[in-house]
């Protein structure tokens, strides 16, 4: 036999399967993870196939200012959003401290460097607003990765997770308007109420809210030239706490209530039949504290009867001992929240 060199074919080895991702919750950690993910180094083939599951049938407008400070500018910074961001801020220059006569007692300037923390941001917007502009900047990364050969996001609202099962390769969910879907990971970006928490940790997530006896009230109404562009501050008797605050529109004004409940009795009027946790009762509710406080109160008793944006719930820390469990993760306020 002649001594002949056989040299066998290569194979190159199975690029890996680019991981299925499920994300819970399209408001504003859920699109940031999904194109900070998308930005993985490599070919798009590579990189993970998302999807976005939202209970709602589109984005909620509602919601209050949102201060963006420390690692948040960072994100945004990656992200490319910092401009984007920056023109659509509320424009607020501080806040002021008033009575009942609309008299200010104290003030404090947005410090504009960044540089001091004060009670207003340099970077002050709307949840509503942001949240736009990060579903817009993931879809705009979706488009890139699948012009470039790659799965994207997949965006799936109105529905939401019925049940939730693991076992040692895949995650299961199966969703509230039918059939099954697998995945490699589960995020719960659902927010302080989180579905994905109560199903993915069972007896862990029971009892995880710290209530801090407060409820808040968000809602708009029409501005008035007096509004300005401060925030104005009013404290009234019986634990009655009230911002009015810019909205980067000349058209309206935003307010934050806060209602103190030490003793549980809104609790309890809230803990009764669907009817009075509705939104209609959650308003009276909110009318009646309004009562008497000496300060703007026929106008904002009228505004929070009228607002289409009105958002009521409590205000409550979540204490975890872990965020993860298993193929399931918790991020934003699903996970650690401090306000609403």
């Amino acid at each position: 036999m002649s001594n002949m060199l056989v040299q066998r074919p290569t194979t190159r080895a199975s690029a890996p399967k680019p991981q299925s991702i499920l994300i819970v919750g399209c408001g504003i950690a859920g699109p940031v993870l999904a194109s900070l993910l998308l930005r993985f180094p490599g070919p798009a083939s590579s990189l993970p196939h998302i999807t976005i599951l939202e209970r709602n049938p589109s984005l909620t407008s509602s919601g209050q200012n949102i201060d963006i400070r420390g690692i948040g500018k960072q994100i945004i910074g990656l992200l490319d959003l910092e401009d984007e961001i920056k023109r659509s801020t509320t424009g607020e220059e501080g806040v002021r401290f008033v009575d009942e006569n609309n008299c200010c007692w104290a003030e404090f300037a947005v410090d504009k460097s960044g540089k001091v923390e004060t009670g207003t941001s340099d970077v002050e917007i709307l949840r509503g607003r942001l949240a736009e502009i990060l579903l817009n900047k993931t879809k705009r990364d979706s488009k890139d990765v699948q012009d470039r050969g790659g799965k994207g996001v997949e965006f799936i609202f109105e529905d939401s997770l019925e049940s939730l099962r693991q076992d040692e390769k895949k995650a299961h969910v199966q969703l509230a308007n039918g059939g099954e879907r697998s995945f490699d990971l589960v995020v719960g970006a659902d927010g302080l109420h989180s579905r994905t928490r109560k199903l993915a940790f069972g007896n862990e997530a029971e009892g995880c809210l710290k209530k801090l006896h407060m409820f808040a009230a968000f809602f708009s109404m029409p501005k008035e030239d007096e509004d300005g562009e401060w925030r104005s501050w009013f404290h009234a008797p019986g634990g009655v706490s009230i911002m009015l605050r810019p909205s980067a529109t000349k058209e309206k004004s935003t307010v934050l209530i806060l209602l103190a409940d030490k003793s549980g009795i809104i609790a309890d009027q809230l803990a009764g039949s669907e009817s009075e946790r509705s939104i209609p009762a959650q308003k009276k509710l909110v009318m009646s504290k309004l009562n008497r406080i000496g300060w703007q109160e026929q106008r904002l008793t009228k505004a929070v009867e009228a607002a289409d944006d009105f958002y009521f719930d409590v205000t409550a820390q979540v204490n975890l001992a872990k965020w993860s469990h298993g193929r399931v993760v918790l991020l934003g306020d699903a996970g650690q929240v401090y306000l609403t």
